[in-house]
């Protein structure tokens, strides 16, 4: 699945336990009739993808939804979600590269205008 938005929000790496869990937060503005502000965990070695990242930049980012589910001491259960970026894109920067390789329409100015139409003249072609 893939989000995209403007960055409201970008997180420190948080370290976790002695095994050095990191986590990374980053807010993500939808652009939609009715806005939604989703937080996305960068976990590990993708916290590092977020380092060239600054506020209200245009992203896409690509998420996978987590669930889980806990009892508490009370033995109730309890389910939690998390959306977990792995890959980001600015799309501002991809914006120019849409149009590589597209051949260029020169202005209509540079056009001259044919003045040498005579209807009387025929073409040779069968149709």
């Amino acid at each position: 699945m893939e989000i995209q938005g403007k960055i409201k929000m970008l997180g420190e790496t948080q370290t976790f336990g002695s095994n050095g869990f990191r986590k990374r937060e980053l807010v993500v503005t939808t652009e939609e009739q009715y806005p939604q502000h989703l937080m996305i965990e960068f976990i590990q070695d993708k916290c590092d993808l977020l380092n060239s990242y600054a506020l209200g930049q245009s992203v896409k980012v690509s998420i996978n939804l987590r669930g889980r589910e806990w009892v508490n001491p009370q033995g109730e259960t309890k389910y939690f979600n998390s959306i977990q970026g792995w890959r980001i894109e600015n799309l501002q920067a991809a914006t120019p590269d849409a149009s590589a390789g597209m051949p260029t329409v020169p202005p209509m100015d540079a056009f001259e205008p044919a003045d040498n139409i005579n209807e009387e003249d025929h073409d040779d072609l069968p149709f």
